[in-house]
């Protein structure tokens, strides 16, 4: 399975890494060839000349930029070339000041992502765990839960399958509109670690979780 990154920052590069490492080819595209390129360098994969270059030979797409600063300009490179692909926002909508989340009191950054991309099959997840932990699932000695949402079944096993080769356990928590709580609880997360000098490892873990909940594969 090929799968396009959108993003070559922290998350992109963490996300590469484990990518490659569970056999998966990766794609990079970011604000330039030269970001995408190094990225690829530094965690494997290969690199595209656009974000519509890489999107259009993938299966799923990754969204890792700052919400913020790209999140529309990346949605109309790709609105194009997804109709019908997986799209995974893996973004957080904070505003520039870390204060707390743009989207407050309405849609998540990925029902907005949805609706700027019609015929996607949006799933959120990948945002509660830092990069981190994304490059290295196994740091903490424990199986870390991976919370995502989707509305579509198809997505939703795919991911799920995705997620659990990473070695994470994948937990569904609902459909796409609970991507507002994802997107609250990884503020809170984010929070945590600038109040309290954390060290950007702090994960989330549920104990007991419904079981129709963690998807088995």
């Amino acid at each position: 399975m090929k799968i396009a990154i959108v993003g070559a920052g922290k998350v992109g590069k963490a996300l590469g890494a484990s990518f490659v490492r569970a056999g998966y080819s990766v794609v990079y595209a970011s604000t330039s060839v030269a970001n995408s390129t190094k990225a690829a360098e530094a965690a494997g994969g290969t690199a595209a000349g656009s974000v519509r270059e890489a999107a259009e030979g993938a299966e799923i797409v990754v969204i890792a930029v700052p919400y913020a600063a790209a999140a529309r300009q990346v949605a109309m490179e790709l609105a194009p070339v997804v109709g019908d692909k997986i799209v995974i926002d893996a973004t957080n909508t904070l505003k520039p000041d870390y204060s707390g989340l743009s989207t407050d009191g309405g849609p998540s950054g990925a029902e907005t992502f949805a609706a700027w991309l019609p015929g996607a099959r949006v799933v959120k997840a990948f945002n509660t765990i830092f990069a981190s932990v994304q490059a290295d699932p196994k740091s903490h000695g424990v199986v870390i839960d991976a919370l995502f949402a989707a509305d579509d079944q198809g997505a939703r096993d795919t991911v799920g399958d995705l997620l659990r080769s990473l070695g994470f356990r994948p937990v569904y928590v609902g459909p796409l509109a609970r991507a507002r709580e994802l997107e609250a609880m990884a503020f809170l997360n984010i929070y945590l670690q600038m109040t309290a000098e954390g060290d950007w490892r702090t994960a989330f873990s549920l104990i007991g979780p419904p079981a129709s909940s963690v998807d088995q594969g």
